[in-house]
């Protein structure tokens, strides 16, 4: 199933300090998921003056609590970036 996920940070001033400190860590588990093919999209969400202020992301998991399991794993929620996040089911055009 392929999912459309939205992570928006945190708004604290210390949140792009954090996001900045695992945002290698984060990367490597990307890449993990681009080869297994289970990331298909994504990227940053920027603010109006272009400061990042969350993530979006396209995946491909067999089942939601798949999805929830990486979600709960990744180092933007392990380290307090991620604040709210909102997971629906999508069918992506294909390319």
């Amino acid at each position: 199933m392929q999912f459309a996920v939205t992570a928006h940070d945190f708004t604290d001033a210390q949140a792009i300090d954090r996001r900045l400190a695992v945002r290698e860590q984060h990367f490597v588990g990307i890449k993990k998921m681009i080869e297994n093919g289970t990331f298909l999209s994504g990227g940053g969400i920027l603010d109006d003056a272009g400061k990042m202020i969350g993530s979006c992301a396209h995946v491909q998991f067999n089942s939601r609590a798949e999805v929830e399991h990486w979600i709960a794993n990744d180092p933007y929620t392990t380290a307090k970036v991620w604040d709210k996040v909102v997971v629906v089911a999508v069918k992506l055009v294909p390319m």
